[in-house]
């Protein structure tokens, strides 16, 4: 963890690579077969892709009319998918960089019958003025409407910061079609800050990242380790080190377009691990916002079950605001299980130069790799 948080990893960055590499090389170490980077294409933020998003709200706010209306749903729509990973189009067309994965395999004992992937990414977020204060991209501001309206704060719902872009371009497409201009102003004035805050986090240095995500990398090559000395009865284990996960995925997604894209779901569970020093353990239920994307409750209770081998208690199902790799796996029809930890509905440190292996919680990275290794265990004895 100290080794990654001391290097500058941006996603698609010279550092990514230098990472993927660094990786490779303790994977060979832990015992791990078959290691190998793998380079691809992809945004250094999200904000390449967000950006053209919300400009063409903003354009649509100011033409109104059913042309404006068109363009803002049409927006919504793209910018929705491209968030969730289920369409990033743009990603061919905007600004570039090279992010790497470092890939590796530990056989299985004995003929094998079924895989495990161990996902977990290595690059680190850019900061931004709204990551410094986050309630300028909507964070917490549920649990604010929430107590001035006197309504019970919804359990186990994590603030998106894509909520207001998107309830931002609905109210433009409806102040189009209903002629509404405050309605449509105030859309349109909504996407201008998100842009801003966009351009902000794109100029903005990359953290640290010691909980987010040195300990997930640190976690998959104790496992890895581990199965090398013992192997899994009938089950190869795959290690799937990945960038660009901050920008959008953009490693996940090339590793599913080869050797992932061949995996058959019957025989298969991908385990992602993210964050893991920043509270009490937890699985994702669903990622995003207003549609979230949902994981299967047959995988998570297999995370339950594993807890109870391990001796702790169930991780809390949460829904996430932004995403985490294995969400992909979820859109490929892959069993997936994304574990992480949180302390009530924040990630500390989170995306803030603050990340800093000094402010880690090592409770919290124990507890969780306690569960990850109760879970492999329940799910290659079902």
């Amino acid at each position: 963890m100290e080794a990654l948080a001391a290097m500058e990893r941006g996603s698609a960055s010279p550092g990514d690579v230098a990472a993927a590499e660094w990786g490779a090389r303790r994977l060979a170490e832990a015992g791990a077969r078959d290691v190998r980077v793998e380079r691809f294409r992809y945004q250094r933020t999200i904000a390449e892709r967000s950006v053209p998003h919300l400009a063409a709200g903003i354009a649509a706010a100011r033409a109104g009319g059913v042309a404006g209306a068109a363009v803002a749903l049409a927006s919504l729509v793209s910018f929705e998918l491209d968030f969730g990973g289920r369409s990033q189009w743009l990603r061919r067309l905007v600004p570039a960089g090279e992010g790497a994965n470092a890939v590796a395999r530990v056989p299985a004992a004995g003929e094998s019958s079924r895989t495990l992937v161990l996902v977990a990414h290595h690059d680190t977020a850019h900061t931004g003025i709204g990551w410094r204060n986050p309630e300028l991209i909507g964070i917490g501001t549920g649990d604010r409407l929430r107590e001035l309206t006197g309504r019970e704060p919804e359990p186990d719902v994590m603030d998106s910061p894509a909520t207001a872009p998107k309830l931002a371009f609905a109210a433009v497409a409806a102040g189009s079609l209903l002629r509404a201009r405050a309605l449509r102003a105030a859309g349109g004035a909504s996407l201008a800050v998100a842009l801003a805050m966009a351009l902000d986090v794109a100029r903005s240095p990359s953290v640290p990242g010691a909980s987010d995500n040195a300990t997930g990398v640190a976690a998959v090559l104790a496992m890895v380790e581990r199965f090398a000395a013992e192997p899994l009865p009938g089950t190869d284990v795959i290690a799937v080190l990945t960038g660009c996960e901050e920008s959008g995925m953009g490693g996940m997604a090339h590793w599913l377009r080869g050797d992932g894209g061949r995996l058959d779901p019957s025989s298969t569970l991908v385990l992602g691990l993210d964050t893991l020093g920043a509270g009490e353990p937890i699985v994702a239920r669903a990622e995003g916002s207003i549609r979230p994307w949902r994981y299967r409750d047959e995988d998570l209770d297999i995370a339950d079950r594993g807890a109870a081998r391990a001796g702790i208690e169930p991780p809390r199902r949460v829904q996430l605001g932004g995403w985490t790799d294995p969400l992909l796996a979820v859109h490929a029809g892959l069993p997936t299980i994304s574990l992480l930890s949180a302390t009530g509905n924040r990630f500390t440190n989170y995306h803030q130069p603050t990340d800093t292996p000094d402010r880690v919680d090592w409770d919290s990275v124990a507890a969780c790799l306690r569960c990850a290794y109760g879970t492999v265990e329940e799910w290659a004895a079902g």
